[in-house]
């Protein structure tokens, strides 16, 4: 069983926490967009407070430990290991109740590359649980606003995990599907979902645009988020999210394997 002090050490060692790649510059942008309601940042969310930059600041100090000072403008952000095995554990609370009730769980990521596998076993040991896992509007196409214009995408569900997929198809080598901060993808999944009269989400677990898309519609949603994406923290600050676990979410796909074993450990979910 790993305990908390092996995983700290993992989430050091993989820098899944402590001195993260995600630099101070990329944070503190994505802080002022997000102040000015950029969409590109809210992700879904449409905050009630006005949160100013200096307050961004302030919460993400307080949900991560970044640095609080707004005068460190540059170097790399810093996640507290302490804050993530927290979150992990409430994270981890809410896997067991919904598998209790054998509820209904909706899935879905826009870091395919790195986070797919770290959903998939989520999907797996829910459905051994009795849960239903939902893959509504399969192959459904959604045209979601890039740097490089509009691209149409298709919502696809690998092992039970929503994500977009260029259409026509993956080619060899290449990622298994498309990274997105968009909530159109849950917003069309849930969607579709109700207007085929249910079953609709007891619980959404993913990252970026759905936790926040999913969280925002007043569906219970929980999920991991970096230090240069306030939304998710935002939306657990005025309780549209549930649980937002901090951690870096662009390392390699492997060193998720043991926050993976941890949560269904504490959940009791292993298999």
């Amino acid at each position: 069983m790993l305990t908390p002090q092996a995983l700290r050490a993992h989430l050091l060692a993989a820098r899944l926490a402590g001195v993260v790649a995600t630099s101070r510059e990329e944070s503190l942008r994505s802080y002022r967009l997000f102040a000015a309601r950029d969409p590109r940042v809210l992700i879904g969310i449409d905050p009630e407070g006005a949160w100013r930059q200096r307050e961004l600041i302030e919460l993400m100090a307080d949900r991560c430990g970044v640095s609080a000072d707004p005068r460190r403008i540059s170097g790399h952000d810093v996640i507290d290991p302490g804050r993530t095995l927290v979150a992990l554990d409430a994270f981890a609370a809410r896997l067991a109740d919904v598998a209790e009730r054998r509820g209904h769980v909706l899935l879905g990521t826009g870091h395919p590359h790195r986070l797919l596998g770290f959903y998939a076993a989520l999907a797996d040991a829910l459905s051994a649980a009795g849960c239903t896992v939902l893959t509504p509007a399969q192959g459904r196409c959604v045209d979601i606003t890039t740097r490089f214009g509009l691209r149409t995408y298709q919502l696809a569900y690998v092992r039970g995990v929503g994500l977009m997929r260029a259409p026509g198809g993956e080619r060899p080598g290449c990622e298994p599907g498309a990274h997105t901060h968009s909530p159109l993808p849950v917003r069309v999944a849930l969607a579709t979902a109700a207007e085929a009269g249910g079953p609709l989400p007891d619980l959404v677990i993913g990252d970026h645009g759905w936790v926040c898309g999913a969280g925002q519609l007043g569906f219970e949603a929980i999920g991991p988020a970096d230090t240069n994406d306030p939304a998710p923290f935002v939306g657990e600050a005025e309780g549209s999210v549930s649980v937002v676990v901090p951690l870096d979410d662009g390392v390699r796909s492997a060193y998720y394997r043991p926050l993976t074993r941890y949560v269904l450990n504490r959940a009791c979910l292993s298999q």
